[in-house]
């Protein structure tokens, strides 16, 4: 595992897409050219606080995309009842895929309304002491409330316009990474097989 620092970015900063962008195409180096992308999105639509992975999923099935496949979402969400079962699924499914969780968390008053992104698997539960498998070679979180005290009755009395306006922002941040990092991929390919045929 590398030593790349977490980054952590205000959801409020004018500069919140460029840079969160910017910081996932570089976590996004982490994975082979081969490898598939399959992002994880945890959380219930049954609690406001809990329901960023299942929004950001729901934000990301929209894009159609075959860059990407994604797990999780508002219709069908990947939670603690069927976490293990979802990753069974996946691991059967691709040979090895590079896999991106997605959660909701709660912090420190400073830091609520902060996304973070960081190699590394995110740990669904632990905010409410639960025992989950981690989940991620990478993974991105945003703070949602304040942790510490009464978890549950805290994410069930979370702001729904912050976990949204947190959801859109991730969602359209790691679709457009994706596809930058595969316009990338594709343009080295293409330089690589220009040069073999200009030899």
């Amino acid at each position: 595992m590398s030593n790349h620092s977490a980054v952590k970015i205000s959801h409020k900063s004018l500069l919140v897409r460029s840079e969160l962008q910017q910081e996932l195409l570089t976590l996004l180096q982490y994975a082979s050219s081969g490898q598939e992308i399959v992002i994880v999105c945890i959380g219930t639509d049954r609690s406001t606080g809990d329901c960023l992975g299942p929004l950001v999923g729901t934000h990301l099935a929209k894009y159609r995309s075959a860059l990407m496949q994604v797990y999780g979402s508002i219709a069908e969400p990947v939670h603690a009842l069927n976490l293990a079962q979802t990753m069974d699924t996946i691991q059967k499914s691709y040979r090895n895929p590079f896999i991106i969780g997605i959660d909701a968390c709660l912090g420190q008053a400073s830091s609520v309304g902060y996304i973070q992104a960081n190699l590394g698997p995110v740990r669904p539960g632990a905010g409410v002491n639960k025992e989950l498998p981690p989940v991620g070679n990478m993974h991105i979180t945003g703070v949602v409330n304040v942790g510490g005290f009464m978890e549950y009755f805290v994410l069930q009395n979370t702001r729904l316009h912050l976990v949204m306006s947190m959801a859109d922002i991730i969602a359209q941040c790691l679709y457009h990474a994706i596809a930058k990092r595969s316009r990338n991929s594709s343009e080295v390919e293409q330089q690589f097989n220009l040069s073999e045929f200009n030899l």
